[in-house]
């Protein structure tokens, strides 16, 4: 894994075990030599994630819609940072530039990219791994509602083990890198389906 994409809030909760773990998350990344693919901003645990990665001598690449520059207060001293006109192309280019998702704890638009990762891995679109950080138990609910999905059939057995959980950095960074693709639904037979 060369780069990953870490999906995580732009706000700052009062909890300092968050912002705490987002540090630690980008100045990990950066003394394994894994790039950090973020949403760009510069607020919360995104900017805590890409400041770490930064000042430990890691590359941070940020991808940001048009419409956030200023909402999201851009980050202006990355690595790289792209200007994209949508959502949609923001998180494909998440995919296009990195090997695997990280996500930690977030609201709304760290849930939606979330189950995107895992969605298009379903299909067929990435064979990526997809990590979770369950940073103070803050997933907790989520997990058991993947479960939940999968015990009643909604989620397929083949696709259980897809997303890849874990409380530390370095557990999760090495299930990640032992993952192995599913079989996605687009190579399933109809039998399989």
């Amino acid at each position: 894994m060369k780069r990953l994409a870490v999906y995580c809030g732009s706000a700052t909760p009062a909890d300092p075990v968050y912002i705490e773990a987002a540090r630690a998350v980008g100045r990990g990344l950066a003394e394994r030599g894994i790039g950090v693919v973020y949403g760009g901003g510069k607020l919360g645990l995104m900017g805590a994630v890409a400041d770490s990665a930064l000042e430990a001598g890691g590359e941070v690449i940020g991808v940001i819609p048009t419409a956030l520059v200023n909402a999201e207060v851009a980050h202006r001293g990355l690595t790289a940072l792209e200007v994209v006109e949508t959502m949609h192309e923001r998180k494909a280019r998440f995919t296009e530039l990195a090997d695997g998702f990280v996500n930690l704890p977030g609201g709304t638009g760290t849930m939606d990219e979330l189950w995107e990762a895992l969605s298009w891995a379903q299909l067929g679109y990435h064979t990526d791994p997809i990590g979770l950080l369950n940073v103070a138990g803050y997933y907790d609910k989520l997990i058991d509602f993947w479960r939940h999905m999968g015990s009643v059939g909604f989620v397929r057995s083949q696709h259980r083990d897809m997303l890849i959980v874990a409380e530390t950095l370095d557990v999760l960074l090495d299930r990640m890198a032992a993952a192995q693709p599913t079989v996605p639904i687009i190579q399933m037979t109809r039998e399989q389906l």
